[in-house]
């Protein structure tokens, strides 16, 4: 088993040599992977659905300060739900490429380490709840339930992906909610957000799919197998006509529809790119997302001034 699991390791099981991890004292770089601060993909992806929500709900020029707030929380929070999934997947982590060197996996941190470490990134997100509307910061600590069920969706259902879309889109409704009412045009952010994560995180899984199968694992991209490519498409179809939907209701002016045509084009752009199903060609894909994040910002900017 490792000496197949070496044969097919994927780009993203190798630590970045660059990375400002490898810098920090010795003992604090396994806690500081176990979060996944040398992999800032993660929590782009976390942060932007939070920017979303404060935009196109109106509150980007009043309630600006915000968004750093919402930057931390992501990172804490993205972070403690690493250290968490880490826990709960020790054991299968171990039987794949990709994720066999993880800290707690390899033995390099133990579990009662990390549940510390857990505790400490959840409580510097406090900050953020105590900046938010009682009913935002309540939105808020709900997306808990969410984070705690995820790791045992692979066991369940071929679509953990969707779990996650729930989970990572969740900073829709609390930003929205910290500055506006809940309204129809949030919830079709929210779902649109849903489909987005769908289609990225296909996309990441595609690296794992042999030894997913190997160890039982259950994703969208083995659900789809040959059809993955479509299905990411559509998945990105899904959420530029979400998009559309839910900004149109924000500003029904042609100047909202012309601002999603860049974040369109990104998107159509990965789906034909997916031809190449290669494992460096995935992480590549997913990580461009972080750029898909910003141009529905600026749409939802566009909509919400």
């Amino acid at each position: 088993m490792q000496t197949q699991a070496a044969d097919r390791a994927t780009p993203d099981a190798e630590r970045a040599p660059s990375s400002w991890v490898d810098r920090l004292p010795a003992p604090a770089r396994p806690y500081a992977r176990l979060a996944r601060f040398d992999r800032p993909a993660g929590t782009w992806l976390l942060f932007w659905p939070c920017a979303w929500g404060l935009a196109a709900a109106g509150g980007l020029a009043s309630r600006w300060w915000l968004l750093p707030l919402f930057a931390l929380g992501a990172a804490a929070m993205r972070g403690a739900g690493c250290v968490y999934n880490d826990i709960v997947d020790r054991d299968l982590d171990a039987q794949v490429a990709r994720t066999r060197d993880r800290p707690v996996a390899s033995g390099a941190v133990s579990v009662k380490a990390a549940a510390i470490w857990l505790v400490v990134l959840a409580l510097s997100a406090l900050p953020v709840l105590f900046a938010l509307r009682p009913l935002a910061a309540a939105i808020a600590l709900a997306s808990l339930g969410l984070v705690a069920a995820y790791p045992f969706m692979k066991r369940i259902t071929w679509w953990p992906q969707a779990w996650l879309g729930m989970t990572f889109n969740w900073g829709v409704p609390v930003a929205w909610v910290a500055v506006a009412a809940p309204s129809a045009a949030m919830l079709l952010l929210y779902a649109a957000g849903v489909a987005w994560t769908l289609g990225y995180d296909t996309i990441y899984a595609l690296q794992d799919i042999e030894d997913d199968a190997l160890a039982g694992i259950k994703s969208s991209a083995r659900a789809l197998g040959a059809r993955a490519q479509a299905g990411v498409a559509g998945f990105y179809a899904a959420m530029v006509a979400l998009l559309a939907a839910g900004l149109w209701r924000v500003r029904p002016e042609a100047l909202t529809l012309a601002a999603l045509l860049p974040a369109a084009a990104h998107l159509a752009w990965q789906a034909a790119a997916l031809g190449d199903r290669s494992p460096a060609r995935a992480l590549a894909l997913f990580r461009s997302n972080r750029t898909t994040g910003l141009l529905v910002f600026a749409v939802c900017a566009v909509a919400g001034a």
